[in-house]
C-alpha cells in the first residue's frame, strides 16, 4: 500500500476491464457537471462547501467541472454483482488549479458481503442523509480516502430472527496521501452496527466505531511501525512495541478515536421519525455512551420525514456540543487520567483527523484552512452548534435550506482559547429542477451566507448545471 500511484493504475485497470464488460451487458451511465460559485468574503460560505466531499474550493470565487462514468449494483437478486466509479475533478479558483480523480473505485458483492478498492464518497453514522451538519466522526466533509473496505454495508437480517434482529458493519485499510506533516500514514477503520425491531413501529440501533491513525513517516519521530505487529496492536488498541515511540509505549500505538451512537426509528402512520445521538472517545477505559467521562458531549437529532407530503418532505434539528472533553486537566491528582481531549488532534500525527486540511468530522469543528496563522491541526475543537434544516418538491423544483448558528470556543491549553466566544451563523437555500425538454439537464441555484466574527461575513451565489445518461446509448 506504500507505493500509492501503483495501486491507483491498478483500480484504472480493473475499472477499464469493467466498462468493457458492462457495455456488453449492464447499464454504465455517465456524468458531466459544471458549477460556479462567486461570493464576497474571505471565504466561501460555510455551506456552499462544506460536507462536499472537499470538492469546492474554499476561496470567494471558484469553479468546478467534472467527467466520469459510473455503474452501480443493478441485481440484488443475483448472487454476485459488481460496479464501479471513475470521476474525473477540475477544480479551479483566483490561487490554483486542481485536476484530480474525485472518486476512483470498483466494488463487488456476494450475496450480503461487500469489497471496494478505491476512493468512494460514503456516508458513516446514524445521522440524517441529505440534512444533516454531519456525523462527529465522519462527516462529508473531506475527500474520499483510498482504501480497501470489506464488510456488509446495508442492515442485513440475521437468519432464524424473522428480520428482528439486523446488522452491518466492515473493516478498511487505508492510506492518507495528503502527506501533510506525515508521509503516507494509515488509516484504520472498523465498525458494527445492530438494530432491533424488525416489522415493528418502533426500532433501536447501536452503533460502535473505531478509527486509528497509524504507521507512515513523520518528519518530528521518523518512521513509525508498521507491518503484522502493529496493526495487531492497532486492532486491539495496544500500547507499541520496542520499535514504537515512548509515549505510544505507555498509551495506545497510534492516534485513536472511538465513537458510540444509538437511535430510534418511529413509523407512525406516513411520517417517518428518526432521533440519534453520537458521542466520541479519546481517553480509556471506554464506557457505554451514556456512562462515558463526557457525557455531555455529543451529536443529537431528530428529524421528520414524510413523502407522500412534497412541499415538505423533512425537517431537521440538531444540536452539537465538544465543550466539555472530559475536563480542562489531563492529569487529575497526580493521575493521568485523561481529558482535555482537543477532539481530533494528536501529537504525533500533528494534523489529527483531518485530510487535505479538512475536519473528516463535523465541520463545525474547524477546518485547519481556516487557521489564520498557518497551522496544519485543528485549534478549534470547543464548539456549541443549533442546526436547522428543511427540504421538499414543489412544481418539479426539489429545495433544501439549511441554517446554522455556533458558539466557537477554541480548544483548551496550549491551543487558542477564545475569549470571548467567537459566533457565526450560515445559511443556505438551494433549488434543483430537471428539464427534459433540454436534454434532462439539470440545473441548480443556491444562495449562501456566513454572518458573524469567526469566518466573518459572506454571501454567494452558486449555479450548476448537471446531466446524466446512459453512455452507450445513442
Amino acid at each position: 500500500m506504500k507505493n500509492i500511484y501503483s495501486y491507483l493504475i491498478l483500480v484504472l485497470i480493473l475499472l477499464i476491464f469493467s466498462i468493457q464488460l458492462s457495455a456488453q451487458k449492464d447499464t454504465v451511465n455517465y456524468q458531466v457537471s459544471l458549477s460556479g460559485i462567486a461570493s464576497t468574503g474571505l471565504y466561501s460560505p460555510f455551506w456552499f462547501q462544506s460536507d462536499q466531499y472537499g470538492s469546492i474550493s474554499i476561496k470567494p470565487n471558484s469553479a468546478n467541472f467534472s467527467i466520469g462514468a459510473f455503474k452501480d449494483f443493478s441485481h440484488p437478486n443475483h448472487l454476485i454483482d459488481y460496479g464501479f466509479k471513475v470521476d474525473a475533478l477540475l477544480q479551479t479558483d483566483n490561487a490554483k488549479t486542481n485536476l484530480y480523480f474525485h472518486e476512483l473505485y470498483i466494488k463487488s458483492r456476494l450475496l450480503v458481503f461487500g469489497l471496494s478498492i478505491g476512493m468512494r464518497e460514503e456516508i458513516y453514522g446514524n445521522q440524517d442523509s441529505t440534512l444533516s451538519s454531519g456525523g462527529l466522526l465522519f462527516s462529508r466533509n473531506s475527500r474520499p480516502i483510498p482504501k480497501i473496505w470489506v464488510g456488509i454495508e446495508n442492515f442485513t437480517a440475521i437468519p432464524f430472527t424473522k428480520g428482528f434482529l439486523e446488522v452491518k458493519g466492515g473493516i478498511s485499510h487505508g492510506v492518507f496521501i495528503d502527506n501533510i506533516l506525515a508521509e503516507n500514514a494509515f488509516l484504520h477503520h472498523k465498525y458494527m452496527y445492530v438494530r432491533l425491531g424488525g416489522k415493528l413501529p418502533v426500532k433501536i440501533q447501536y452503533g460502535l466505531e473505531h478509527v486509528a491513525q497509524w504507521g507512515g513517516f513523520i518528519p518530528s519521530f521518523g518512521q513509525q511501525p508498521e507491518g503484522l505487529s502493529a496493526f495487531k496492536n492497532i486492532f486491539l488498541g495496544k500500547s507499541g512495541g520496542n520499535d514504537a515511540l515512548v509515549m505510544d509505549q505507555i498509551n495506545a500505538l497510534g492516534n485513536h478515536i472511538i465513537s458510540q451512537s444509538t437511535k430510534l426509528e418511529f413509523q407512525i402512520s406516513d411520517f417517518q421519525i428518526n432521533a440519534y445521538w453520537q458521542n466520541i472517545n479519546e481517553d480509556g477505559p471506554i464506557k457505554v455512551i451514556w456512562n462515558s467521562m463526557n457525557v455531555s458531549d455529543g451529536l443529537w437529532g431528530i428529524s421528520v420525514k414524510n413523502d407522500k407530503f412534497p412541499f415538505v418532505k423533512g425537517i431537521l434539528y440538531e444540536y452539537l456540543n465538544t465543550t466539555d472533553q472530559s475536563g480542562p486537566y489531563h492529569d487529575k491528582d497526580g493521575i493521568v487520567y485523561g481529558g482535555a481531549d482537543t477532539y481530533l488532534t494528536n501529537v504525533v500525527y500533528e494534523t489529527g483527523w483531518t485530510y487535505f486540511s479538512r475536519t473528516i468530522g463535523s465541520p463545525f469543528l474547524s477546518s485547519p484552512f481556516y487557521n489564520t496563522k498557518g497551522e496544519k491541526k485543528i485549534i478549534n475543537t470547543r464548539v456549541q452548534a443549533h442546526h436547522f434544516g428543511i427540504e421538499g418538491e414543489f412544481y418539479s423544483f426539489k429545495y433544501r435550506a439549511l441554517a446554522s448558528f455556533t458558539k466557537n470556543y477554541g480548544s483548551y491549553s496550549p491551543f487558542p482559547v477564545y475569549n470571548p466566544m467567537l459566533w457565526n451563523n450560515s445559511f443556505l437555500f438551494e433549488m434543483n429542477k430537471k428539464f427534459k425538454q433540454l436534454y434532462d439537464i439539470e440545473a441548480g441555484i443556491s444562495v449562501g451566507a456566513d454572518i458573524g466574527d469567526f469566518y466573518g461575513n459572506s454571501y454567494g451565489l452558486k449555479i450548476c448545471l448537471r446531466k446524466t445518461g446512459n453512455l452507450f446509448k445513442y
